[in-house]
């Protein structure tokens, strides 16, 4: 007999059928036990009795995360009994032979069962190989593995051609200190920061590109929103008249993507309580107005033209409540706190860039670059960096680039946000921080 998934049982009513699974819970009624069922698809109750000797004997031994096979009769529940909370809840498994594939060798650290595991974030990364198999948290993934879904069918559709670049480079992408330098045979090298180069090479190559990959950052955070490895949703595009040309890409992908996590991930997203908004168009200010903003509504006063954290929280804050969106675009940002490589505007000391805030944090960063040789290699001189330590990167230039822009999007602060996560951390199936480097 073939295995079916536990997702198949409402079709299988008066069918004797195999499942294979993990044990959820065991209890026991009286002389009956019962014990719920998961594998990938779903999870199903199941009853033996004592009629069935060797099945009842094994099933009481059997305890949590248990993985077990069992052949049964598929059945309507009892009455009309019905499992509101599992697609499967109308159907049961009266099981005739039971026997054990593999088993837990130590006793659980916690409760895998239970519907919120309510322990602290040590414990919950700690024993993330077994955490993670709690439905709810599994919940935060498969709304994450929508998200990249998604974002790779938009990206398709828009027609841009998805790349891997390298993530060991012989030199910092964007310089500064925040890069992890490692030892590459005989010499030095280091950690991606942002596959930005290389997306910039692949506009000169197939006019639009995107990515979803690996970003390194060794920035000393112990933040909420922080941590050293991420998974960037990058994208550059050609040909653009100017940066509003991406943000309104951008403003079309996040549709997109907010809109199949919505339709898709119903359930996952109740669990969370979670509600995703169409998006419809996002606003746009520059970041002086919102600065502005912040000082007159909040009394926010910032010492220099930038937005800290708070700042951000308090705008998106503004945003919701005046144009009803969970979404805005600031633009404008000074050419000081900028990459070298970013288009100065008509006022150089400002920048055709932007960052994408959503729900009170800063998700994407992003803008128009420049295409110009000569112009690249003066604004690098600007930035005290010398064009000879960038001589790939420029090779790029020599031989002639559109006019070009686009964006590094992080992934896990959407779903952070999203379902009002406590820290990012809970967003990524094995986080790396300042403090953690296993399991």
């Amino acid at each position: 007999m073939e295995r079916i998934l536990i997702s198949e049982t409402p079709g299988q009513i008066g069918q004797i059928v195999k499942l294979q699974g993990w044990v959820n819970i065991r209890r026991d009624h009286g002389k009956l036990v019962f014990v719920d069922l998961r594998d990938r698809s779903g999870m199903i109750q199941m009853v033996i009795i004592p009629d069935k000797e060797e099945a009842y004997k094994a099933a009481k031994e059997i305890r949590g995360e248990y993985i077990i096979e069992v052949e049964g009769l598929v059945k309507a529940r009892p009455g009309g009994a019905k499992n509101e909370k599992v697609p499967t809840g109308g159907v049961e498994i009266e099981v005739e032979k039971l026997s054990v594939l593999s088993k837990p060798e130590v006793e659980l650290p916690v409760d895998i069962s239970a519907e919120d595991l309510n322990v602290n974030l040590d414990t919950l990364l700690d024993n993330r190989t077994i955490t993670l198999r709690n439905d709810k948290i599994k919940s935060i993934f498969r709304i994450y593995a929508e998200l990249l879904r998604s974002y790779g069918e938009i990206m398709r559709k828009e027609s841009f051609t998805e790349i891997k670049t390298p993530k060991i480079l012989s030199s910092a992408t964007e310089g500064g200190a925040n890069f992890f330098k490692i030892k590459y045979f005989q010499q030095d090298a280091y950690l991606a920061q942002s596959p930005q180069f290389y997306k910039q090479a692949g506009v000169g190559i197939f006019e639009r590109v995107f990515e979803i990959g690996s970003v390194f950052r060794a920035e000393p955070h112990f933040t909420t929103r922080h941590v050293n490895e991420y998974i960037g949703l990058d994208a550059e595009m050609g040909f653009i008249k100017g940066f509003e040309d991406v943000m309104d890409e951008l403003e079309k992908v996040m549709t997109h993507v907010m809109g199949e996590i919505a339709e898709n991930c119903q359930a996952d997203l109740e669990k969370y309580e979670a509600q995703v908004l169409p998006v419809e168009k996002i606003p746009r200010m520059k970041l002086t107005e919102a600065l502005d903003i912040l000082d007159k509504e909040y009394g926010k006063k910032m010492e220099e033209v930038d937005i800290d954290a708070e700042g951000e929280r308090l705008i998106c804050e503004w945003v919701k409540k005046n144009h009803n969106s969970d979404f805005v675009f600031l633009t404008h940002y000074p050419t000081s706190i900028r990459p070298f490589y970013t288009m100065p505007s008509a006022d150089p000391q400002y920048t055709d860039s932007f960052d994408l805030l959503f729900m009170g944090v800063e998700i994407a960063s992003g803008g128009q670059r420049i295409h110009d040789y000569d112009q690249l290699v003066v604004n690098m001189k600007k930035n005290k960096l010398n064009p000879e330590d960038f001589k790939d990167y420029l090779d790029i230039f020599k031989y002639g680039i559109p006019p070009h822009g686009g964006w590094g999007l992080g992934s896990e602060r959407i779903i952070q946000k999203m379902l009002g996560l406590g820290s990012i951390k809970e967003t990524i199936l094995f986080p790396r921080d300042v403090k953690r480097l296993t399991p």
